[in-house]
């Protein structure tokens, strides 16, 4: 009795075809974290852009400084440590 059933693999049933849905406007809450993400993605951008510019002015702000005056920073530096030397030896 068995032999006389045919199974075959089972076929895959067809779901029916949904409608294509609207996209539901964004509530405010949605718009505002999407601003929100924005603006931080924007001063992110503008920070690892300034701050390498901020440095490099205030870089090139004391060399400039330090040429008008006609020394260098490694001179300044040296003079500094010779006061630290002279001051540890008083104390």
């Amino acid at each position: 009795m068995t032999s006389d059933a045919q199974e075959e693999p089972l076929r895959p049933v067809a779901a029916p075809p949904s409608p294509p849905t609207k996209p539901k406007p964004l509530t405010a809450r949605e718009q505002r974290r999407r601003r929100r993400r924005a603006r931080h993605r924007g001063e992110e951008i503008l920070g690892w852009i300034l701050v390498p510019v901020i440095l490099f002015g205030i870089y090139w702000g004391i060399t400039a400084g330090l040429d008008f005056m006609g020394t260098s920073p490694g001179v300044v530096w040296d003079q500094l440590m010779q006061v630290k030397a002279a001051l540890e030896k008083k104390m």
